[in-house]
């Protein structure tokens, strides 16, 4: 018996590096942590709905055309799009049948940050209709898209 020896127990398992199950685990948990991070980034980022949202990014890429096409086309697209805005906020009713100076001073009624739409907003009125080749400053147009902006994250219609 002197040959024979005594049974060894198992070595116990390291704890480094972890099983394959482990990593998979651990990257499911840091891929759902981006998730959780990016989705309440976007939610601050852009509290309001889809609508909101969507004509935000229309006007920002309107407002990176501003410089590179006629003033005339992007006067007229802007009018459009917050003709749109208007409509989907605060209803058919109300806003569709508005032209002219009745349009700019509802827009300024309805602008809680104060943006004289009255005096800088002519040039949706006139810029759209003008002869061909007629053009005016980019910069004021681009002032009216970042009003636009920032028209379309308020909240409600302030009738």
């Amino acid at each position: 018996m002197d040959g024979i020896r005594d049974i060894r127990g198992i070595d116990p398992a390291p704890w480094w590096p972890p099983a394959p199950g482990w990593w998979l685990i651990l990257v499911a948990l840091l891929l759902m942590a981006l998730m959780i991070w990016w989705l309440i980034r976007r939610r601050r980022l852009y509290p309001l709905g889809r609508w909101q949202r969507d004509a935000r990014q229309q006007l920002l890429k309107l407002r990176k055309r501003v410089s590179q096409e006629p003033a005339k086309r992007i006067a007229g697209e802007l009018s459009e799009l917050l003709r749109r805005i208007a409509i989907a906020r605060c209803g058919r009713e109300q806003t569709a049948a508005l032209t002219g100076e009745m349009w700019l001073d509802w827009l300024q009624t309805n602008d809680s940050t104060g943006f004289p739409w009255r005096n800088k907003g002519q040039l949706l009125l006139e810029l759209p209709y003008a002869p061909p080749g007629h053009d005016t400053d980019s910069t004021l147009l681009a002032e009216l898209i970042d009003a636009a902006v920032h028209w379309v994250s308020e909240e409600a219609c302030h009738v």
